[in-house]
């Protein structure tokens, strides 16, 4: 059955998935006027009779798509739970960062890895802007103070690096926080992983920007999405090439042997959800793994940051400048 549905799903591209919903609407909206109101059931029936033949087989065809591609996340799921109980038990504690661009697909798979576990032995954690206070005090402060206890999982939607890379671009701490951030932050993280019972993943979702712009768009034109815009999105194309270069000294200066960064290729989003939770399970020991899944994350989805930093390189080489 996995095997069936690893086939299906390595067929789908993000493009079939990303406009099911659109697919569906731009459909019904033909015959709208004619639908009963106040009964779904009905009105599904009454439309799929008057869509044409050609609408419905997309429809059927994207709905199945998506159908498989959220059935292979499953037994990955599943051993996120094991992973989940394994922690709880041993006292252990892990701390994920979910970091990149605007619009990469940060939140989709936060909530995709915690969809099943238990809300006790989890927290996701998305600080906002601090407080008055707060500026006055040493920058992981508040991140530490929302560390893991013994036995828990934590999830940072953006993290502590928000001063490696938005903050210097968008003016919200002066060049010397940002110099000081970055020769302190590597030693942080010794002391963090020190006490030999904490597990960090760090994770930077890469997105391209004509995919980005492109869930820019949606985001404006969705009445649902449209509270994701935020101040930093609406310049976040015009500073593309700032954020480039802030991501390079990123990965130059923080990515270690022992605190590696993981660069996610998120335009597929569908991808970069299952590679993301393969590489959390494939960084963490835990009893009872299953040995018939591949827990061994697609290289051209999960790029170390040594890597990446060499691609990088070669693209300023070649092309005078870095490409993304």
């Amino acid at each position: 059955m996995t095997k069936n549905i690893n086939k299906a799903s390595r067929k789908t591209t993000e493009s079939d998935l990303q406009g099911y919903t659109g697919r569906i609407r731009d459909a019904v909206s033909r015959v709208l006027d004619t639908l009963p109101t106040d009964e779904p059931v009905e009105a599904a029936r009454s439309a799929r009779r008057q869509l044409k033949k050609k609408e419905s087989k997309r429809i059927i065809q994207s709905a199945l798509e998506r159908h498989f591609a959220k059935a292979e996340l499953i037994p990955y799921q599943a051993e996120l739970i094991k992973l989940m109980q394994h922690i709880e038990k041993t006292r252990r504690k892990i701390i994920i960062l979910f970091d990149g661009r605007d619009a990469s697909g940060k939140g989709g798979t936060i909530r995709r890895v915690v969809r099943y576990m238990n809300e006790k032995h989890y927290r996701v954690v998305a600080l906002g802007k601090p407080t008055e206070e707060q500026r006055t005090e040493l920058h992981m402060k508040r991140y530490i103070e929302c560390f893991p206890h013994a036995g828990e999982i934590v999830l940072f939607d953006r993290s502590w690096y928000n001063r490696a890379m938005v903050e210097p671009v968008m003016g919200f701490c002066t060049p010397r926080q940002y110099r000081q951030f970055m020769r302190q932050v590597v030693g942080y993280e010794k002391r963090m992983l020190s006490d030999g019972t904490t597990n960090l993943i760090k994770l930077y979702f890469s997105v391209s920007k004509e995919e980005q712009q492109r869930r820019f768009e949606r985001r404006a034109n969705d009445p649902l999405r449209q509270w994701k815009l935020s101040e930093v999105d609406l310049q976040a194309q015009a500073l593309w090439d700032e954020f480039t270069e802030k991501k390079y000294r990123l990965l130059q200066k923080t990515h270690t042997e022992k605190s590696p960064w993981w660069i996610i290729r998120s335009d597929d989003k569908m991808l970069a959800r299952r590679e993301t939770i393969k590489l959390i399970l494939s960084r963490n020991s835990y009893r009872g793994r299953s040995r018939s899944l591949d827990f061994e994350p697609d290289p051209n989805i999960v790029v170390p940051g040594d890597r990446e930093l060499k691609i990088m390189k070669a693209q300023r080489k070649k092309h005078g400048r870095f490409l993304g």
